[in-house]
């Protein structure tokens, strides 16, 4: 039993088209961010983070820049996200920002 009215296609909707794949704004945001030197946190596809501040992108790349660590150049089909880093520092166990500012190694 079909539940489509005749000669019309149930896929098809007048007046809506689907949101672009590309919006043009990925250009605009990377170069605020280089210029301003904002830290981020960048989420690789296989679930590492690395922080720093991108000092240079292209169409397939970033450079990360980072205190005390190599400078990494990473290919943009590797990045899982971008994010500003707001200064919280991950708990010790690495599932999000410590709540209560304890050390979960102890005393030293």
């Amino acid at each position: 039993m079909a539940f489509q009215e005749s000669g019309k296609d149930g896929n098809s909707r007048k007046g809506k088209s689907p949101p672009p794949d590309d919006t043009r704004q990925e250009a605009a945001y990377l170069k605020m961010l280089g210029e301003k030197q904002r830290p981020v946190r960048i989420k690789l596809m296989d679930g590492d983070i690395v922080r720093g501040w991108i000092e240079y992108y292209d169409r397939r790349m970033v450079r990360l820049t980072r205190e005390g660590a190599p400078n990494l150049f990473i290919f943009k089909h590797e990045i899982a996200y971008i994010a500003e880093d707001t200064g919280r520092k991950p708990s010790p166990d690495g599932l999000g920002p410590a709540r209560n500012g304890n050390s979960a190694s102890g005393p030293e």
